[in-house]
């Protein structure tokens, strides 16, 4: 279990004024900030990050979606930090959310759901790599 992963903060988190409440919860769940962001996603850019996605029939609107406003992209530092930042956000779906998860406290529905998180190790390298530089991350303290 690695002690990295990515997070990103959508467009309608940060377009309704939610930016600084989700970085708030985000250190107060205890990660350290080692990169982060503010960037306005290009649709290319979309396409690219959720290629895995590209045959399902919310792909277009996703891409559409990530690319329509700023986004507030982080790499994240903790123990067990993949896992510990799913837990943190809650379900895909705020409504199936756990009680005083950031979607459950700040997503608008299952599209619209403020927050992204890698969904395993090897995906959190690959999707801090898309974003950072390695000398824009701060060095470990783990």
């Amino acid at each position: 279990m690695g002690n990295k992963t990515f997070a990103m903060i959508k467009p309608d988190a940060v377009a309704s004024g939610k930016l600084g409440k989700v970085i708030d919860a985000t250190l107060a769940a205890g990660f350290n900030i080692k990169a982060g962001r503010l960037t306005l996603i290009t649709k290319a850019q979309a396409q690219e990050f959720y290629a895995v996605h590209r045959e399902r029939p919310f792909y277009n609107e996703l891409v559409d979606f990530m690319s329509s406003g700023p986004t507030f992209v982080m790499a994240l530092e903790q123990e067990n930090a993949v896992q510990a930042w799913r837990d943190t956000i809650g379900a895909t779906d705020p409504t199936e959310a756990a009680a005083g998860t950031i979607r459950q406290l700040y997503a608008e529905n299952k599209g619209r759901n403020a927050v992204h998180g890698s969904d395993s190790d090897e995906n959190a390298e690959k999707e801090i790599a898309f974003f950072f530089s390695e000398a824009e991350i701060i060095a470990s303290n783990l």
